[in-house]
């Protein structure tokens, strides 16, 4: 079986300058960059965040059930919108999600989702895990660990997993590798605890990187990490 691996993108990431919605051209380097590794026959599947427009605590105001419900239907948009972009590119794609959106895209099926990344398509999946007070990182490590992943991608502002917030803390020291069973100890903010120790279980490595580098995506899908990798 070709290598198979699980990006996660933020939904800010789609967002560009404007930090809200999408930003097409920010999408299409994202996608011209996945297109080299897919023309390379790796089989890639993509969770994106919903935050370009909604948060699952974005309110008070509203009910906690209903925010992430929210949350959740702006991943579909996003996938929607990522996965079309990418057709446009030249790649097949594929959306599934963990509940049913009528008709609009597929409901998960592991073995439609299988056949899907042996066919070569790029396989999006949305809606999280489809249930409320589980955050998109739950869902990757969800997908990752059923569909048997070799690695998950994580592209995020900041270039690495560090001690601290280096945005708090000047002198934050980046790690260049860390086992995610430290990861788990020391409760570092690289994605949620339950998503971490669901990986740390299933012995599924992942990599951190900065989104914002020249050609990140590519190179963190061929194994060239400048962040950290997180062994298992």
């Amino acid at each position: 079986m070709s290598r198979r691996i699980l990006l996660k993108l933020s939904g800010e990431a789609l967002a560009g300058p404007a930090k809200t919605g999408f930003d097409e051209e920010t999408v299409r380097k994202v996608g011209q960059q996945i297109k080299r590794a897919y023309d390379e026959g790796l089989q890639i599947a993509v969770v994106i965040g919903g935050g370009n427009f909604w948060r699952g605590r974005s309110s008070d105001a509203i009910d906690r059930v209903k925010a992430d419900q929210i949350g959740m239907l702006a991943t579909v948009m996003n996938c929607l919108y990522v996965s079309t972009l990418f057709d446009s590119l030249g790649m097949k794609t594929e959306v599934f999600c963990a509940f049913e959106v009528g008709g609009i895209v597929k409901l998960f099926d592991y073995d439609a989702v299988e056949k899907a990344l042996s066919d070569g398509k790029v396989v999006f999946f949305a809606g999280g895990t489809g249930h409320p007070y589980f955050s998109t990182d739950t869902g990757v490590a969800v997908r990752a660990v059923e569909m048997k992943v070799d690695e998950i991608l994580l592209a995020k502002a900041v270039d690495g997993v560090y001690d601290k917030d280096p945005k708090v803390y000047p002198d934050a020291v980046k790690f260049d590798t860390i086992p995610i069973d430290e990861v788990v100890a020391r409760k570092l903010q690289v994605i949620d605890l339950a998503a971490a120790i669901l990986c740390m279980e299933n012995r599924v490595p992942m990599a951190v990187f900065g989104l914002a580098g020249e050609d990140s995506i590519y190179n963190a899908i061929c194994g060239n990490i400048t962040g950290t990798r997180i062994t298992v």
